[in-house]
């Protein structure tokens, strides 16, 4: 069977209704943005943030980079100096430290320096023992905290705070942790060397700068202080000058000038961290 052919009826036999009226291109009725009517564009939602442009996307990239492979924290000139001059710096670590502020490890400032950290509430999952470290004994501990509070501070103004001798051993076992060093000599009859604590105890202890060491409430809200302190009692505000203070003076050029104050008067057999007397 021959199918039947199909044919298309003229205009003329096509009814009104049916005949297609001639009318402007779809993009001639649309009006333009000016003329549209209707409620405005809503903005985005506040889970929603806007990408930052390819360049600066692309410096956020370069900082990630360094900050990742470096073994040490980096200071804001180091990480300039591989961006373009005049890129604000400050403001793209501050971008890169919210990125990361919810994530695994964070992007945090220690000693003015940058660097990514394991996140604290995550600290715990990277523990791993694989040696028993040397605790610091209780007067390398005390000592320490009299250098960090009251720095730049004399060995005999130590023992002044401390009501005891301190032996050469204690200040030997902070040098050698490099938690603190020689600054200067005091301007006073012997010169004495003063002594501070460095950029190694404040990344150890990650802190920013010693300002952020602990005030008198959070020691006590730590149980750190006795309860029954002196009404007068106040923890001294720390200083954080890299520079000497007026009444400092440089020390010699010779590498031994921290040991000469070290081996003043003590007998050989008190070279121990725990080999201290009480004062009379």
């Amino acid at each position: 069977m021959v199918p039947p052919k199909l044919s298309i009826a003229p205009d003329s036999e096509m009814t009104s209704n049916e005949k297609r009226e001639p009318g402007p291109e779809v993009s001639e009725m649309r009006p333009p943005a000016s003329e549209r009517t209707g409620p405005p564009l809503r903005p985005f939602p506040a889970n929603i943030a806007a990408l930052p442009s390819a360049d600066r996307r692309e410096k956020l990239r370069v900082l990630e980079a360094l900050l990742f492979a470096a073994s040490e924290p980096l200071d804001v000139q180091h990480l300039a100096s591989h961006l373009a001059e005049g890129d604000d710096v400050n403001a793209l670590l501050t971008e890169l430290q919210g990125f990361y502020a919810s994530r695994g490890i964070n992007l945090v400032r220690v000693a003015g320096k940058w660097a990514f950290r394991t996140a604290e509430d995550l600290s715990f999952l990277l523990e791993r023992h694989a040696r028993e470290e040397r605790k610091l004994s209780k007067a390398a501990l005390e000592t320490l905290a009299i250098i960090a509070y009251h720095q730049p501070v004399t060995r005999a103004e130590i023992e002044e705070i401390r009501g005891v001798q301190t032996s050469k051993g204690t200040l030997d076992v902070l040098l050698e942790t490099g938690w603190v060093r020689p600054r200067g000599r005091r301007r006073a009859p012997g010169k004495p060397i003063t002594y501070g604590t460095t950029e190694t105890f404040l990344s150890h202890f990650n802190l920013d700068t010693v300002k952020d060491l602990p005030g008198l409430a959070e020691l006590k809200g730590a149980g750190l202080l006795d309860a029954n302190l002196p009404p007068d009692f106040k923890v001294p505000e720390p200083t954080d000058v890299a520079a000497l203070m007026p009444d400092e003076l440089p020390l010699e050029d010779d590498a031994d000038a921290a040991q000469e104050e070290l081996d003043l008067d003590l007998p050989e057999e008190e070279e121990g961290d725990m080999g201290e007397t009480d004062r009379t």
